[in-house]
């Protein structure tokens, strides 16, 4: 089970540049966050800081009852080992095979005998769907099984907060959303803490409980998906639905003269809140909320279409049918003529015999 994360009041910076100030949120136990910015607002920072590689100017990490900002580093270490971190590039050791990489942590930090570290390692080989490449060395291996070599990596300590760092950075659409679904499943199976940090608008749309966006050094919005999704807070509105208008630039943010030349400007309409990606075997996650129920409780009204199932999309309509159009009547191969009237009504087009070869596909009558 996951532990809760309480941050607050977090600052940090590097000699004279501050990255963000006065960063104060709750990460609920069990549940998936995730955290979006414009590039260089420091995402990659915050989840550094929270594992303790890197220490704030102020502010506090909360995590059972213990401050990580005022530990001393022998109890630092031992704090550590509740976390799990997925990098960008999976991080694995190149000169090692992927067995060998996922069993790094355990001959690392644990007494474990060889045959105890077999038996986790290949638990978790088979959690991400690795079965038959522990052989494989990463440079033998797709970007996307790298990262799920990583995200096994991950798990083997068994952590109770698994932060992932970029999971989707160098994947194409449809591993993204392997990765997504298998993101959700292990969240339902272990129910740890998770935070996700990513650039994907629709990894942020449809897989977490809680998002929150940094901009301009400080933490923008944190909550529920509906209530950002929901929300016409400018920056928000902007980054969550890829849209130009908004107070976000090519420099993170516009000049005056920009945002003057987009005043008076309508706004193109929220899209409509998807459904929150569900588990591939439709096992409802403990922390899952039913769609809509943010929105009720706070009397917010969602965009229209949320919520819809992709099952209930609608389809064009089939041609109707004719029963005075033969040539519109669907064929059966068990369907035969029941009238003479049915049969063709061109002399040379004679009903088919068993000895028949197959007509020749231009249509042309076959010459023997």
């Amino acid at each position: 089970m996951g532990v809760e994360i309480r941050v607050e009041g977090l600052t940090k910076s590097f000699g004279s540049q501050m990255i963000w100030k006065d960063v104060t949120l709750t990460l609920p136990a069990g549940e998936i966050s995730v955290m979006l910015g414009p590039s260089g607002t420091g995402k990659s920072v915050f989840l550094k800081t929270l594992v303790g590689l890197l220490k704030p100017e102020a502010g506090s990490i909360w995590i059972n009852d213990r401050d990580l900002t005022t530990l001393r580093e022998h109890e630092l270490y031992a704090v550590r080992k509740l976390f799990g971190v997925l990098f960008q590039d999976g991080a694995l050791f190149g000169s090692m095979s992927l067995y060998d990489n996922i069993a790094f942590p355990l001959r690392e930090h644990t007494k474990k005998t060889e045959a105890a570290i077999r038996s986790i390692v290949g638990e978790k080989i088979e959690l991400v769907g690795l079965q038959g490449a522990e052989a494989k060395l990463p440079g033998e291996i797709s970007g996307g099984m790298r990262k799920r070599a990583g995200l096994a990596r991950a798990l083997v300590l068994d952590p109770e907060i698994i932060l992932f760092d970029e999971p989707d950075s160098g994947l194409d659409p449809v591993r993204t959303s392997y990765l997504n679904q298998l993101i959700v499943d292990l969240n339902a199976q272990i129910e740890a803490t998770f935070l996700i940090v990513t650039h994907d608008i629709n990894t942020a749309r449809t897989v977490p409980d809680n998002i929150g966006l940094l901009y301009h050094r400080h933490l923008a919005m944190f909550g529920p998906r509906e209530m950002l999704l929901s929300s016409e807070e400018p920056v928000v509105r902007q980054f969550l639905n890829a849209q130009r208008i908004g107070p976000i630039g090519m420099s993170e943010e516009k000049d005056a003269d920009e945002l003057a030349a987009e005043s008076g400007r309508e706004l193109p309409p929220l899209p409509p809140i998807p459904l929150q990606l569900e588990t591939s075997n439709g096992v409802v996650r403990p922390s899952a909320r039913p769609a809509g129920e943010w929105g009720r409780a706070n009397g917010v009204t969602p965009p229209p279409g949320s919520f819809q199932s992709s099952n209930t999309v609608s389809k064009p309509l089939a041609p109707a049918y004719k029963p005075s159009d033969p040539a519109d009547k669907p064929s059966d191969p068990a369907d035969k003529p029941s009238d003479p009237a049915d049969k063709p009504s061109d002399p040379a087009d004679k009903p088919s015999d068993p000895a028949d070869k197959p007509s020749d596909p231009t249509g042309k009558e076959t010459t023997k």
